[in-house]
Parts: structure tokens; sequence; C-alpha cells
């Protein structure tokens, strides 16, 4: 029995303030876009290993989640059954969803992303890679992916909280 946790992340054309130093008195150089597209990082991550698994998808459904959860499944060992905790989403709680049978569904209770180790990632990616600037399209939120994943022991440290620790030992 694994423990892994799944969150979404949307990634749009407006742009986000983040923090950085600069002079005072001034803005650093950012841009925005004045056009609504966006794009979603569907992730799935593991703390105590710092595995993780991702889809980046234009949109947020009950069929994506259906597709996010038949691709993660497959990434599985044949003899590995998870649990796979995620927030209550409409798309991850109707009875629509085709859940496979190595991944048990949990969800967390209402208004506590705290309790997501996902979120600290997405608070990373967007702090490092996906603000003041402007997307041609998707991609940079793959290349953004890839280049976390890229390092060794991010996730992990990213994702590690000591309540975790303590529930998984």
């Amino acid at each position: 029995m694994t423990l892994w946790f799944q969150d979404e992340a949307r990634v749009g054309q407006k742009g986000r303030l983040c923090h950085r130093w600069w002079t005072k008195g001034q803005r650093p150089p950012g841009r925005c876009d004045q056009r609504y597209e966006w794009a979603s990082i569907d992730a799935a991550v593991r703390p105590d290993t710092g595995d993780a698994f991702a889809l980046v998808m234009p949109t947020v459904s009950t069929r994506i989640m259906a597709l996010f959860l038949e691709r993660f499944a497959a990434t599985l060992a044949p003899d590995e059954h998870t649990d796979l905790v995620l927030d209550g989403a409409g798309w991850h709680a109707t009875a629509r969803l085709r859940v496979p049978e190595n991944v048990t569904l949990v969800t967390l209770p209402p208004y506590s992303p705290q309790l997501n180790p996902v979120e600290r990632v997405w608070l990373f990616l967007r702090e490092r890679f996906l603000s003041l600037q402007v997307f041609a399209d998707a991609d940079a939120c793959c290349h953004a992916w890839n280049t976390l994943v890229a390092e060794p022991g991010r996730i992990r440290s990213l994702c590690s909280q000591p309540w975790l620790q303590w529930v998984t030992s």
C-alpha cells in the first residue's frame, strides 16, 4: 500500500505576481497577457520517495480526471495498490468517474488545502517558472514540471511534512 497526493493547478495567461528582490520604489519587469486561455497541470506525488506523475491538460472535468487516473494507475507496479488523497472537487466525487482497481480515492476534509503537500509544489512552480511572463502555449507548463522533477529530491523536500512522516511510518 502506497500513499500518493493529487491536485490540479490552473495556469493562465494573466500571469501572476510573485515576490522578487528589486530596487526600492520600482516594479520588477513582468508581462501580463490579456487573453483568457489557460491549462491545467494534474499531478500526483508520493512524498516519502519523491516520485511524481503529471499530465498537462487543456481543462478539468470528469473525463480528464478519468484519463489521469487511468494513466497514473498504469505507472504503478502490477502488485501495487495506492491510496490517492485528493480534494473534494466536483469531478473527483462524481459517480461517473471510473477509478482503476489498484487505486483508492481518499477525500480531504473541505477547506483544508494545507493538508495536501502538492500545494507546495504549485507555489514553487509559480514562484520559479510560471510568473512574470507570457506563454505561447501549454509547453511552458510541461517545461516547468520537467525542470522540477529533474532535480533529485526536490519533490521530496517540498512535500515532506512532519505530520506526514508520522502517518506513513
